[in-house]
C-alpha cells in the first residue's frame, strides 16, 4: 500500500513540485498543472498519463487503474487504489507524471538522461 506521505517524498524531490490542499484533496503540481491528486480520504491517488495509453494500462490490471469520472476523461489522467499499488511502480507512475509536466530539459537534467 502506497501513502501520501510516501508520495510526498518523491514529488516534492523533483524539480519545480510544489504541494497544495485544494478543497480537501492533496495535489502536487508543477506551475498550475496538476500531476498527481489524492480523493479525500486518500484511497485513490490520480496522475497524469497519455490520453492513448490509459486504456491499456487499465486493461492490464483493471483492479488497480481505472478511469477518472466521466467529466475529467478529456484529461490526460488515470486513477489508481492506494492500497493495490507497490512503492517501485508509485515512484515510476510519480516520475513519469512529472515528466510529463515540466521541460524536457528540466526532467533530462534531473534524470540524468
Amino acid at each position: 500500500m502506497v501513502t501520501v506521505d510516501e508520495v510526498r517524498r518523491l514529488a516534492l524531490s523533483l524539480p519545480r513540485t510544489t504541494e497544495h490542499l485544494i478543497h480537501d484533496r492533496v495535489k502536487f503540481r508543477v506551475k498550475q498543472i496538476v500531476y498527481i491528486a489524492f480523493s479525500r480520504d486518500e484511497s485513490v491517488m490520480g496522475f497524469a498519463y497519455p490520453k492513448e495509453e490509459r486504456d491499456a494500462l487499465i486493461a492490464s490490471d483493471p483492479t488497480k487503474f481505472h478511469l477518472p469520472r466521466f467529466s475529467e476523461q478529456r484529461y490526460h489522467w488515470v486513477e489508481a487504489w492506494t492500497a493495490a499499488l507497490d512503492e517501485d511502480e508509485m515512484r515510476e507512475l510519480v516520475v513519469d507524471a512529472w515528466r510529463m509536466v515540466v521541460p524536457k530539459s528540466v526532467a533530462a537534467a534531473h534524470l540524468g538522461r
